[in-house]
């Protein structure tokens, strides 16, 4: 981006060139807040680091910052910093947790509970990973490996079983806590996944490196963990840049008000990015029922909102998005598509093969499709009775039921299943939340009226909405033209 900083821009350069504030940032949709943290790194002359949400973000970072500045994540941070406390290289095993698990399963001695377990298998292994990213140690945890029994758990037992996103049986509390004990210790032997990275150098005694200014990228994103990281680590000046416009990912751990929890802690001062270099004017002004104060440039295009109602596949142009609150809307989509000529591209799908596994497990490739379904209700059913949000849990089984209607029996419905998702074209589809941070030419809103109004879900259609270059469409999958039909 080459163009003269803006008034709000400069007001955050000289703010960091002249003063020594930590400053807050609220940088809407499409607001060149890469850009200006360049802007301020340049004027800043002063040892940096930068850290980014991700290994893409950090790799554009680095190309883009000056010489003085470093760019990483908070796991490239962590594992350095934990190498160093442990004074050895660290080895990282991606599968670590489902290692331990796997001989915990085997040594149960009920045999209707060792199947539950195997049943359970990966969402036992997501608990231990939100536990670890939420800063959870077992109450009466010790290892004698520890230089120092102190240690600044975020999360107790009790607290793990309040806000986990399903009532756990005892014998599923008793393995994710074992496992959970298991892989700290493998830790403090060097021995970490991705999670281990943040958790054990911030909630251990460990030396974090100290930096004349510390900018931190995507703060409405931060957990509590994260946050518990900034601490140890800014000694001077921190500088956030983030949008609470687009906090979408609580579910994840993320703090619900992280960046108003940071200008607290950091006694930060506010300033505002609101002119959107991305989005169109019509986009713009629809968006502003969530940013009132958001703005475009003198030169934006006039752009297009619109809604369809009868609409067909011509009508979707090549390399357009269509985004969903939920899968199985999109994952029934691709499978129209295929059938009216058009390929399409299930976007960052990670469901898919979760649901794969689940299916395969229902019984022989040769089971018949009405035993399928009912598979997948009574797997609903059970997941429901547990879990304290139940909308993912339909989702997942629409997706599952969708795929079950394309086959005879469930080796037709797998193999279909996985055509979709491997499916390639120019056609982009995917999740609201699988869509932050794209941006596309032409956006399509698909069934609207999934999209909640409370909590982050007002969110979530703001980012869906501010992916806009030029046009966005909304339409209904009851409004798709149905296939001609040869006559009899």
């Amino acid at each position: 981006m080459t163009h003269t900083p803006t008034p709000e821009q400069l007001a955050i350069i000289t703010a960091g060139a002249e003063t020594q504030d930590n400053l807050i940032i609220s940088a809407l949709a499409g607001a060149a807040k890469t850009s200006t943290l360049v802007m301020l790194a340049e004027a800043v002359p002063v040892r940096t680091l930068c850290l980014a949400f991700n290994v893409k973000i950090a790799k554009e970072m680095k190309e883009r910052l000056p010489a003085h500045c470093e760019a990483m994540t908070l796991n490239s941070l962590g594992h350095r910093v934990w190498g160093e406390t442990l004074g050895r290289r660290l080895s990282i095993e991606s599968g670590k947790v489902g290692d331990i698990i796997k001989p915990m399963i085997d040594e149960l001695d009920d045999q209707d509970m060792k199947k539950a377990a195997w049943a359970a298998f990966s969402d036992l292994i997501r608990a231990v990973s939100f536990g670890k990213q939420c800063g959870y140690i077992p109450d009466g945890y010790f290892n004698p490996d520890i230089r120092s029994r102190k240690f600044n758990a975020l999360m107790d037992d009790q607290t793990f079983l309040d806000h986990y996103e399903t009532k756990l049986e005892d014998w599923e509390w008793a393995i994710i806590r074992e496992a959970t004990t298991r892989s700290l210790d493998m830790a403090w032997k060097g021995q970490c996944d991705y999670d281990d990275q943040v958790l054990m150098p911030t909630v251990f005694q460990s030396s974090f490196p100290r930096y004349p200014l510390v900018l931190v990228d995507e703060a409405q994103d931060l957990s509590a963990l994260n946050h518990a990281t900034l601490k140890k680590l800014v000694i001077k000046r921190l500088v956030a840049v983030g949008d609470p416009c687009q906090a979408i990912y609580g579910f994840r751990g993320a703090h619900e008000e992280s960046m108003a929890l940071l200008e607290e802690t950091f006694k930060m001062k506010k300033f505002m990015l609101s002119v959107s270099f991305r989005c169109p004017i019509k986009v713009v002004e629809h968006a502003r029922w969530r940013a009132p104060h958001m703005q475009y440039p003198e030169w934006a295009k006039p752009g297009e909102v619109r809604h369809l109602g009868h609409w067909g596949a011509d009508d979707i142009p090549a390399h357009a998005a269509i985004i969903c609150r939920n899968n199985a809307p999109l994952f029934s989509l691709a499978i129209k598509l295929l059938q009216r000529g058009r390929y399409a591209q299930l976007v960052g799908n990670d469901i898919g093969k979760g649901l794969l596994r689940v299916m395969i497990k229902f019984g022989p490739s040769s089971m018949k499709q009405k035993e399928v379904l009912e598979r997948i209700d009574a797997w609903s059913e059970e997941k429901k009775a547990k879990a304290k949000q139940k909308g993912s849990i339909e989702d997942r089984a629409e997706c599952m039921r969708i795929f079950a209607r394309q086959g005879k029996n469930l080796g037709e419905a797998i193999a279909y299943a996985e055509h979709v998702f491997s499916a390639d074209g120019p056609v982009k589809l995917m999740t609201g939340h699988k869509s932050k941070g794209l941006e596309f030419e032409h956006v399509f809103i698909l069934d609207r009226e999934l999209l909640g109004t409370e909590g982050q879900e007002k969110n979530l259609r703001y980012v869906m909405i501010t992916r806009s270059q030029s046009t966005l469409t909304y339409i209904n999958t009851k409004d798709l033209e149905e296939l001609d039909t040869p006559e009899a």
